[in-house]
């Protein structure tokens, strides 16, 4: 087992499934104690510290809606109370709206920045309270930030693309006290939301470079080395794991 993280407490947002179950898990088994939080599904997020126990650490579970902005905060401070500190913050819970401009309600314009903009900055926030030199931010955004090639994705490509900007800004706000902040922009990954056989996937794999879809640990493995070691430098910037979707 890698001992990259051993020591080190993580949180991850929306950590219950799909990507973000797989980080999760990623970083427990590099050593990280690990708290995660869910909106819904109690069970499928306890399975998930299931595993991050099973890997011999530490984990919780705990509800939060990251529409809700105090619900946000308290859960990266009830993480730092439970697991005694905080290291790494990985905000990756998201929603996926569709629909052309004259179809979006404000209600799911407001819902989406509030989930994708706003959580990441209350959630930095608060972390970086508990945090210390060698923090770490990364935000979990989509290789759609850079491209929309079909029609439907005005407000999702907006809220991620928002990413990069307020990454920036954390980097240079937070560098003095030697925390990074980055983002990470997934392609096509096969999770139970958008998999590799569904409706969906011959349109994408026209689009991929490689051929195929990434697999959730894929997407995990990046954050994993933006939490460790060698992420110590990386900072203010975008990684894309798309397959070559975007190339």
């Amino acid at each position: 087992m890698n001992t990259a993280l051993a020591g080190k407490v993580a949180l991850v947002t929306g950590g219950g499934r799909g990507i973000g179950a797989a980080i999760a898990i990623r970083l427990a088994t590099d050593g990280a104690d690990v708290a995660i939080t869910y909106e819904r599904s109690r069970d499928r997020a306890e399975k998930v510290v299931a595993e991050i126990e099973g890997l011999g650490r530490r984990g919780v579970a705990i509800q939060a809606d990251s529409a809700d902005a105090a619900a946000v905060t308290g859960a990266v401070d009830r993480a730092a109370a439970e697991l005694g500190r905080l290291d790494i913050l990985v905000n990756n819970a998201g929603v996926f709206p569709t629909g052309t401009v004259d179809e979006l309600s404000v209600e799911t314009i407001d819902h989406t920045l509030a989930v994708h903009v706003r959580a990441v900055l209350v959630a930095a926030g608060a972390a970086v309270r508990h945090m210390g030199s060698g923090g770490r931010i990364v935000s979990i955004g989509s290789d759609l930030a850079d491209r929309a090639p079909w029609p439907g994705l005005s407000l999702y490509s907006a809220s991620k693309s928002a990413l990069t900007g307020l990454t920036r800004g954390l980097a240079r706000d937070l560098g003095p006290r030697g925390i990074t902040a980055n983002v990470v922009h997934p392609g096509s990954t096969n999770t139970d939301m958008n998999p590799e056989d569904g409706p969906h996937a011959t349109s994408q794999l026209e689009h991929i470079a490689l051929g195929h879809y990434a697999d959730a640990s894929d997407i995990a493995a990046t954050v994993a080395h933006l939490a460790g070691p060698g992420g110590r430098y990386i900072t203010g910037t975008t990684i894309t794991v798309d397959g070559g979707f975007t190339a």
